[in-house]
């Protein structure tokens, strides 16, 4: 797919626009006073392929989050600060990747340049990151409802206060809980600046739901060429936000990694087909190799329906099929089944290195 062109920004050493890797973040849901559970989660994010953190910094305490932080994780940290200016001067100053704020809500300005200022002295890209539930009044008015213009207003608002003093390093995002607002007003940003955009649907809700939503709003821009940085919001441990991004991405083939096919099982089915798949995607969750692995209850749907696959297995009377690219390699019994396909995968993975 032709990715929409934006300016490149870099923080920390991870560029975020101009046709650079589109990357996966996440925050931090531990109390800001919690140091310590605060590293300990960033590390598990880092670890869980977390690209881009972000932590709140909701006062002068908070803070020494940031060295803590920066010196066990190598992934680039993002400050999220409303409204105190002076919280984003000592975030720089303590070493902050870049900064989540928007300019119109921090004072007149010469806070405004402060920030500015001292951001691009230390190459600190902005995110400017508008919300439908907190429009400002007077955009709010003119348009009677959150609507996907009304985004656009508030974001090009922010960004020409950052502008007025030279500052372009700019990321924008627009969320809103509703899926349709999101979509409309990421393409109508697209549309009219040359910035990367950060995609996200806000307060999406649970793990199930804040899924779906976020896989249809997120996806569907992507799918059109539109977003550089995207963070599922999940009501849930972080960790899951950082999965079901990475899940996003490779379904769409942004991002490398096993495509795990599997049918969703039928009369025919007479192999344990459901823990099976299972089994397999756990397996295979860490392996980075693009191939496409088959788990197919029958004869009917495997290396007929699957036959692109790389390699697969369809099920059997107590025996199932292990097949490559469509044509059979050997009968194997249900019990050998889950080995017998991670040693042909195996095997993809030795020759690829080769």
């Amino acid at each position: 797919m032709q990715r929409r062109s934006s300016k490149q920004v870099v923080a920390g050493g991870v560029a975020i626009g101009g046709g650079a890797p589109i990357t996966v973040q996440s925050m931090l849901n531990v109390p800001s006073t919690d140091i310590a559970g605060s590293v300990e989660q960033a590390l598990r994010l880092e670890q869980a392929g977390c690209q881009i953190l972000r932590a709140a910094i909701p006062n002068k305490e908070a803070v020494a989050l940031i060295p803590a932080i920066k010196e066990r994780v190598s992934i680039p940290l993002v400050a999220d600060i409303h409204f105190d200016y002076k919280l984003a001067l000592e975030s720089v100053a303590a070493g902050i990747d870049k900064i989540r704020i928007n300019p119109g809500n921090i004072g007149d300005d010469s806070r405004v340049k402060a920030v500015a200022d001292a951001c691009r002295q230390k190459n600190i890209p902005i995110r400017i990151g508008v919300n439908s539930g907190s429009l400002e009044k007077h955009i709010l008015a003119k348009y009677g409802a959150p609507t996907p213009e009304a985004l656009v207003e508030s974001a090009l608002y922010h960004v020409s206060l950052l502008e007025k003093f030279d500052f372009t390093d700019i990321v924008i995002s627009l969320k809103a809980s509703s899926v349709d607002l999101t979509v409309r007003a990421y393409e109508l940003m697209a549309q009219q600046c040359p910035y990367p955009l950060h995609l996200g649907v806000t307060e999406a809700g649970t793990a199930r739901m804040g899924l779906v939503k976020s896989a249809i709003g997120i996806g569907s821009l992507l799918q059109r060429g539109i977003g550089d940085t995207i963070r599922v919001s999940l009501t849930a441990d972080p960790v899951e936000e950082v999965k079901a991004g990475e899940d996003i991405l490779r379904a769409l083939d942004l991002k490398q990694g096993v495509r795990l096919v599997s049918c969703p099982t039928c009369g025919r089915t007479r192999i344990d087909l459901i823990g099976l798949a299972h089994q397999v995607e756990e397996a295979l969750k860490g392996c980075q190799k693009d191939i496409t692995v088959a788990v197919m209850g029958c004869a009917v749907n495997g290396p007929g329906e699957a036959r692109e696959a790389d390699v697969g297995i369809a099920g059997g009377e107590g025996e199932g099929l292990l097949f490559k690219k469509g044509k059979i390699v050997k009968k194997v019994p249900e019990d050998q089944l889950l080995a017998a396909l991670l040693e042909e995968v195996d095997k993809l993975c030795a020759n690829a290195k080769g």
